[in-house]
Formats: C-alpha cells, sequence, structure tokens
C-alpha cells in the first residue's frame, strides 16, 4: 500500500523483505501479508490494475487476483499472458451452520411439546423479506463478499469475473438430459411414494429381505445426518431392522454385509444439496458483489471448463478461479503464471451468541462468560509471545485462546502452550477466519510452460 493507504500493485516477497529491512515500509496487516510505504504516494506510483477472478463453490470459493499482459511467442505473433498473483481457498461453514439450526430447532420442538399439552405446529407464522436466504445459504453469500471487500481494498482490482452456474436438479437426479414434457413427469409421476417403494423393493424389507411383516419407510442417510426426503434415499424396512439401524449411516449398519449395502447403494443417487445450493445463491452473490464498485462480468461454467483444459491444468477451486473469464485460444491467449501457495481462509465463526450452555435436553446447564476479552486479548487473536525462562522459553507466534486468570492459551505449529498476558504482543485481532498455507497441487500442464 501507499503511503497514503491506497492499494499498490503485489511486489515478489524478497523485495518485501527488502523494503522492511531497509526500514522503507512497515507491516500493515499478517493475513494476507500487507506492507505499507513510508516513501511513496498513489501519485507517485504506476498502478495497471488487477482483476478478481471468483469460482463459487457450495463448500469452498475460490479467488484469484491476476493481471493481463501482451507478449511474444517463438514465432513473433502477439498473445495475451494471464499471470496468477495471488490465490485464496474460501473455505465455508455452511453445514455447521445447518446442523447448529437444527440441533436448535430440536431443542424448542422438545421444550414445547414434552410433558405439555398438545400445540400444532406454526411453521408459517413469520414473513420473509425478499431475497431471504436460509443461515448455512446466506454465509456463503457474506463470506465470499467479505474475503472479496478484502482483496478490492488491499489491492488495485479494476473489475470482477465470476463464474455463475446454473444446475439441471431435474436432469441430474434422472441421470440423462431431458426433453420437452420429461420435465413434467418425475419419478413418482403418477404413483405415490409408497406405492413405488413396494414395487422397487417388492414388499421386503431392503436389509433382511423379510415379508409379510410391517414395513417401514426408512432414510437411508439419516435426516439427523443431513438426509433427505428424496425417493432415492428411501427404502423399506422391517421394525426390527428399521429399530437396529437407527440413525446410523447404512455403510455403518451394512458394514458386514458388502454384497447387500452394494445393491442398496446402486439405486441411490448423488445427493443433490450442493447444486440445490449454487441454485439459490448465484444470483444473490452476483448483487452482492456489485456493491464493491467494480465492474461485475458473470461467466459461465462452460467456459471454465473450457480454458482449464485448454491449458492442461488440474481442478482445483483456486485454478478454476483463474481460468474464469473470457481468453481467445485461437490467438494464443494463455495462463503462463501460477502462484506457488494458497491461502486457505477458513470461515471459524466468532464465537457462540448463545448465554447459557444446553445440556442434551436443551436447558440452561451452565452460564457463559458476558465478557469475551481479557487483559486485552480475544479468543482468536493472533499473538506473538516472548517467554524468557521454562520448558517453553522463546518466541511463538500463534492463535490465543484467552482466560480470566490472565495466563492464556497459546497454539503455536510446535503445540499448546500456557502464557502470561504480559508476554504477548497483539499482531492481529481475531476476524472470524482461520488462516493457512498449501502448495498448489495443480501444476501439470500441457501446452506453453506455465511459471511458478
Amino acid at each position: 500500500m501507499s503511503r497514503d493507504g491506497h492499494p499498490l500493485m503485489p511486489c515478489h516477497p524478497a523485495r518485501a523483505r527488502e523494503l522492511l529491512g531497509k526500514g522503507r515500509a512497515v507491516v500493515a496487516r499478517q493475513v494476507p501479508f500487507v506492507i505499507r510505504l513510508k516513501y511513496r504516494t498513489l501519485a507517485e506510483s504506476e498502478v495497471d490494475g488487477l482483476c478478481l477472478r471468483i469460482d463459487p463453490g457450495s463448500k469452498g470459493t475460490g479467488l484469484a487476483l491476476t493481471d493481463e499482459k501482451q507478449e511474444t511467442d517463438a514465432q513473433g505473433g502477439s498473445f495475451t499472458g494471464r499471470r496468477g498473483l495471488v490465490s485464496v481457498e474460501l473455505r465455508h461453514r455452511g453445514e455447521q451452520i445447518r446442523l447448529c439450526m437444527r440441533q436448535r430447532a430440536g431443542y424448542r420442538r422438545r421444550r414445547r411439546s414434552a410433558n405439555r399439552r398438545y400445540r400444532a405446529p406454526r411453521p408459517d407464522n413469520r414473513s420473509r423479506p425478499a431475497g431471504w436466504l436460509p443461515p448455512s445459504l446466506r454465509h456463503r453469500v457474506d463470506t465470499t463478499y467479505a474475503v472479496a471487500s478484502r482483496l478490492c481494498r488491499y489491492a488495485p482490482v479494476n473489475e470482477i469475473h465470476v463464474e455463475s452456474v446454473a444446475f439441471d436438479v431435474h436432469a441430474m437426479s434422472v441421470g440423462r438430459p431431458l426433453a420437452d414434457v420429461e420435465y413434467q413427469r418425475g419419478t413418482l409421476a403418477g404413483i405415490e411414494a409408497r406405492s413405488y417403494l413396494r414395487s422397487r423393493w417388492e414388499n421386503a424389507c431392503a436389509y433382511c429381505d423379510a415379508t409379510d411383516v410391517p414395513l417401514n419407510i426408512e432414510h437411508l442417510t439419516p435426516r439427523s445426518r443431513g438426509g433427505s426426503d428424496r425417493i432415492s434415499n428411501l427404502v423399506l424396512a422391517c421394525v426390527p431392522c428399521n429399530r437396529a439401524k437407527g440413525s446410523m449411516p447404512v455403510e455403518g449398519f451394512l458394514a458386514d454385509r458388502p454384497d447387500r449395502l452394494a445393491k442398496i447403494l446402486r439405486q441411490a443417487r448423488t445427493p443433490l444439496d450442493d447444486a440445490a445450493a449454487m441454485n439459490a445463491t448465484r444470483w444473490q452473490l452476483l448483487e452482492r458483489v456489485r456493491v464493491l464498485g467494480r465492474p461485475v462480468n458473470p461467466c459461465s461454467g462452460a467456459q471454465t471448463h473450457w480454458n482449464r483444459d485448454a491449458m492442461g491444468l488440474g481442478k482445483t477451486h483456486t485454478v478454476d478461479a483463474l481460468c474464469v473469464g473470457a481468453m481467445d485460444h485461437e490467438r494464443g491467449d494463455a495462463i503462463v503464471r501460477l502462484p506457488d501457495r494458497v491461502l486457505v481462509v477458513r470461515a471459524t465463526g466468532r464465537g457462540s451468541y448463545a448465554r447459557t450452555t444446553p445440556d442434551r435436553f436443551g436447558f440452561p446447564r451452565l452460564r457463559r462468560s458476558r465478557v469475551k476479552r481479557h487483559f486485552g486479548f480475544a479468543t482468536g487473536d493472533l499473538v506473538r509471545a516472548v517467554v524468557p525462562l521454562g520448558k517453553w522459553a522463546g518466541v511463538w507466534t500463534g492463535r490465543v485462546s484467552v482466560r480470566a486468570t490472565g495466563r492464556h492459551s497459546l497454539t503455536a505449529t510446535e503445540g499448546r502452550i500456557d502464557v502470561s498476558h504480559r508476554n504477548l504482543r497483539l499482531l492481529q485481532r481475531a476476524d472470524g477466519y482461520g488462516y493457512a498455507f498449501r502448495p498448489e497441487g495443480a501444476r501439470q500442464h500441457l501446452g506453453k510452460p506455465v511459471e511458478p
């Protein structure tokens, strides 16, 4: 960043170390690592601008900062070379939010029904505004926007390219392309679910082949483990098998009977949760990213796939983000550089807002502390500890877990140590994310050489 706080072009880590060593720059942020120059303003700098490319996903999202320059090939021709400068892999926690919401609903349902008179459920007694999304889906949009906003704050982003993909869940559920009237006729067209299952399993238990006994409709993947009510997730089971399986997944229940497990799994199709989540959030994400004030260009998933195959690259979220956007392959446009390391940003949340710790029935058991900050530190802060004496003497850097006594717990790469708050120095406040690095795994290339 410039002296007046405006973003400049990224530099090589060696150049950043040189500037910091000579005292010509200071650290503005630890993760992502940002330095601020002391001697140069934006007016005195040459800034070409970057592109932010986003590949949204259900469980993870890839973001990449790229620039494009005109280069000359061996025959003297001109082509556009796209260079990846920074790659970020954002890992969502939508599934965790979904499970917590379901647990909270179970607590509430039990408190209202146990040892009390019957009260009819009222699921539709609250209005929802236009554009409402469940919390687990809203989280995906909010966290993607938050990371994109942070990259736009620290890098000179001129335009944003977002992959916008629509999944045909009906065709995916059937397993083949559909046309015309086939979209109006699903698996249960003209038949009820119980009749279909009786015909499919020949009026016998799917687990033990018992006949002439009462049969229950059973979920292969239980609802408590994220299973759906799709007909491919349902089977018929006798009462003893239904009780024995309980909330176990079918893989665990039939672990000692692989032949029967394979027979049952042949009818179970791929879950559509991820596809439904992407369909529900793709327009919301585009509208949210436009708030950043940069031109937003939606791109198709087929174009990303074409660019990746033409470059001979493997599939990861960060590589897909690098391939988002138009490329003229006939003219020779190519991706000439991949970032060597990927910054992995994991959404961890900012702590629980619950005021009490519930028991297994959902009733308050312990009262939680109202204070989250002790001696100037909060759980999740990035700190540096200088321990003068003892077994753990030395300098340690990591995340801190605070205690009211002031004897905080520090998690470093070597393990967890206890250290006094007097020996800690704050490097970066907790922002609801955990950070790590990994090497870029999709480095194979079939065409023009890709530089690390």
